[in-house]
């Protein structure tokens, strides 16, 4: 509030002005709801310190008095400031009679004609009955002295005491709770609420919460005087005034612009246990419905919705299932934001949300060509047929580059390459180039076969690894027995023939070209003559 005060007074354009001073009013507002609320629920003010409360309330919230306080007390005469009578005014509406003695001090001593009245209505004011929060007198007490300082101000009036000065008079009717002298001082006492507790100070200080609403309810009306309705902050405060928290909160939600206010103000009230009775009708109470509201409006926010999540987080009925729908439509317009969502989603064990998240940025990487991001994506996601077909481009990219890329992520991926066949396979295969670069012949010979009979490999690439056998088929070490030998020539035959393998899905026709005739060609030949030195060599062991 101080903030935006001191930027409306700042500000350059007239109409940021206004609207700085409008988001002040409204806050001041909600403050002063707030206090009250305070007050009559929290505090729950027996009679005698309740009127000690409201008075704090409005000491608070009509401040302007401290200011011009200081205005007449630095001037060089204060009795003879212009302001003087209503400071001193102002000072015994709002109960601060001591500070309004030390005032008529000042005027007796610059007046020597008015320095007995002072000095008597000074009296009245230091004699006032108050009941202190450290006073142990009882209640009956109090009232019994209250009396008869109340007779004693009544003399003093109708003896004229104070005729000769219409101030000190006017002062002295206040003091006795006269409503036709305090309704003269409208605009001193700014709004009802003030005149509610002055009027209360001077003529029922005792007052029991109970008959608060009645006391309330005639201010009101006396005060505006049928010349105008009451501002929904007037509802709002007589509804507080009645005791009626549902009220007060159902008028809030009306009079203002979002449900901060309300949300907090009942969920303070809720823990002090004073909504336990109101249910509503569709399986969520009161404190959890406007938590969900308020929570539900910060995720239209850019930023704000970060917040909207620890605010679900503690409606226990409905707040999971409101986050899940909230999260989804969240757009992960930056990958910082979509980490995230997806690190709320993982500690909140949301499955399903985290699955969708991984799936939305594996795909965006796969538009992007980022293979290597958008398979540790469909990884994170669990997501087989997303891996699968990432695992293709990979493949894919191979057949045309000659090279992977990404090469880290492929080695390392560990269990995750169980997630399809199709990443088994891609892991598998990166584990070949790597054995075969590593001089490591026959290890890299045997997983080659495994993965042409295990059926792993997609049929489309098992050109690619024959083909990748050759170099192994034409080592001086005879590096496939005449078994394998015969396993890989069963496999050429049934690519060449285009006979489909028992469960494979697609049957993609082999192109007839040349190059394609002349791998094929080059692989049979090869395969004769490993298998030719396969058989003397295994026949020659034999024999010894």
């Amino acid at each position: 509030m101080e903030e935006m005060h001191q930027a409306a007074i700042a500000a350059k354009d007239a109409s940021s002005s206004r609207q700085l001073s409008s988001q002040v009013s409204i806050l001041s507002a909600m403050e002063l709801i707030w206090n009250l609320c305070e007050i009559l629920f929290i505090e729950v003010a027996p009679a005698g310190p309740l009127l000690l409360h409201l008075l704090d309330w409005v000491r608070l919230h009509i401040c302007e008095v401290d200011s011009l306080l200081a205005d007449v007390l630095g001037s060089e005469n204060p009795s003879k400031h212009e302001s003087f009578w209503k400071l001193v005014t102002i000072l015994v509406l709002q109960g601060r009679l001591d500070e309004a003695r030390q005032m008529l001090s000042k005027e007796a001593d610059a007046n020597p004609t008015s320095a007995g009245m002072c000095r008597i209505l000074g009296d009245l004011m230091r004699t006032m009955p108050v009941l202190s929060p450290g006073n142990t007198q009882t209640l009956t007490e109090l009232e019994l002295k209250w009396q008869h300082w109340h007779e004693e101000c009544e003399r003093h009036l109708q003896d004229s005491t104070f005729a000769s000065s219409p101030h000190l008079e006017s002062l002295c009717k206040i003091m006795l709770g006269d409503e036709a002298a305090l309704l003269e001082q409208k605009e001193h006492l700014n709004n009802w609420y003030h005149f509610l507790v002055t009027r209360l100070l001077y003529s029922h200080p005792t007052v029991k919460p109970t008959d608060l609403h009645f006391y309330a309810q005639s201010s009101l009306d006396l005060f505006l005087g049928g010349e105008s309705s009451p501002e929904p902050l007037d509802n709002i405060l007589m509804a507080a005034f009645e005791f009626d928290i549902h009220q007060v909160i159902k008028e809030c939600s009306i009079a203002l612009s979002n449900w901060w206010f309300v949300a907090h103000l009942t969920d303070l009230l809720d823990h002090c246990k004073l909504l336990q009775s109101h249910n509503l009708y569709f399986g969520s109470n009161m404190r959890e419905f406007l938590l969900l509201e308020y929570a539900s409006g910060l995720f239209a926010h850019h930023s704000l919705w970060q917040l909207g999540v620890d605010y679900f987080d503690y409606c226990p009925e409905l707040g999971r299932v409101s986050l899940e729908l909230h999260i989804e439509r969240i757009p992960l317009s930056t990958e910082w934001k979509a980490l995230k969502v997806l690190r709320i989603c993982e500690q909140r064990q949301m499955t399903e949300q985290v699955r969708s998240v991984c799936k939305i940025l594996a795909m965006k990487a796969v538009r992007n060509n980022r293979l290597g991001s958008a398979l540790s994506w469909s990884i994170r996601a669990k997501d087989a047929a997303f891996a699968t077909l990432v695992s293709d481009r990979f493949l894919r990219d191979y057949c045309e580059h000659g090279c992977f890329s990404d090469l880290d992520l492929i080695d390392n991926l560990g269990p995750a390459m169980m997630l399809s066949d199709r990443l088994t396979f891609l892991g598998k295969y990166r584990e070949f180039h790597r054995l075969y670069g590593e001089k490591r012949f026959v290890d890299a010979s045997f997983l080659l076969l495994s993965l042409m009979t295990s059926q792993i490999a997609p049929r489309s690439f098992w050109m690619t690894l024959l083909t990748d056998a050759l170099p192994l088929l034409e080592q001086k070490q005879v590096i496939f027995s005449a078994e394998q030998t015969y396993e890989l020539m069963r496999c050429l035959e049934d690519l060449t023939s285009g006979r489909p393998l028992c469960g494979e899905p697609d049957t993609q026709q082999l192109q007839d070209d040349d190059i394609e005739a002349t791998k094929v060609e080059m692989l049979r030949l090869a395969l004769a003559r490993n298998l030719a030195r396969a058989i003397i060599k295994e026949g020659s062991l034999e024999g010894s």
